[in-house]
Formats: C-alpha cells, sequence, structure tokens
C-alpha cells in the first residue's frame, strides 16, 4: 500500500465529498478506480465499491472521509488525474479529469493515449 503523492492521482472537493457521503452510508469500504481495456477509445474506467483493504500495489487515497483505491497498473494511466464529481441537470456522475488522455468519446468514460 502506498500514501498519497499530490502529483500522481488526486480528488476534487466534490469527489471527496461525494466519496464520503457513499462511504457514511457503506462502512469499511473504499471506492475502487481502475483503467480497464476497452470502450469506445481503447480505454475505460471503472468505478466500484469494494472492502477497504488495501493490496499490495494499492494507492490508498484517505481524505476528509473519502477512501480511495487504485491499483499499480491503473495508476500509471493516471498519474497526475483528478477524480471529480458533478451533480446537473444531465445527471450526477464521477469522471477523471486526466491529462493523459489525449482523446476521449462523447459519453466521457472512455480514452485514448499515444
Amino acid at each position: 500500500m502506498t500514501s498519497l503523492a499530490p502529483s500522481r492521482f488526486g480528488l476534487s472537493a466534490a469527489a471527496t465529498r461525494r466519496v464520503g457521503e457513499i462511504l457514511a452510508a457503506n462502512p469499511g469500504q473504499a471506492l475502487r478506480v481502475a483503467v480497464l481495456a476497452g470502450g469506445c477509445s481503447g480505454f475505460q474506467y471503472r468505478f466500484e465499491l469494494e472492502p477497504a483493504a488495501a493490496g499490495q500495489d494499492d494507492l490508498l487515497i484517505e481524505q476528509d472521509g473519502a477512501r480511495v483505491l487504485v491499483d499499480g497498473a491503473s495508476l500509471d494511466l493516471l498519474a497526475g488525474a483528478e477524480l471529480d464529481f458533478a451533480d446537473s441537470l444531465m445527471g450526477a456522475h464521477f469522471s477523471v479529469r486526466n491529462p493523459n488522455a489525449t482523446s476521449s468519446c462523447g459519453c466521457g468514460t472512455s480514452f485514448s493515449v499515444d
């Protein structure tokens, strides 16, 4: 388990609040952020609740009641990125502001890198 390095992967204030609210209703859990092969553009984000126990190669971010896990392979594609949460007329959702993404599809959950 690795502690948070600010230049690696972070959480916006909105994401921190929302993850904290979700975890308050789901004690002992953490939000897993992962990058998987697939989607319209080559890679896609996955957000999933799971037990808060971090694996050996996981980054664990603990911030104001939020616990987020990111595996080492995903972290390579998320370096310098930030998890955000938006609640608008179009709906509420998590998104990733990823400077490594060179393009993304219209759904916002799929991206590619060069």
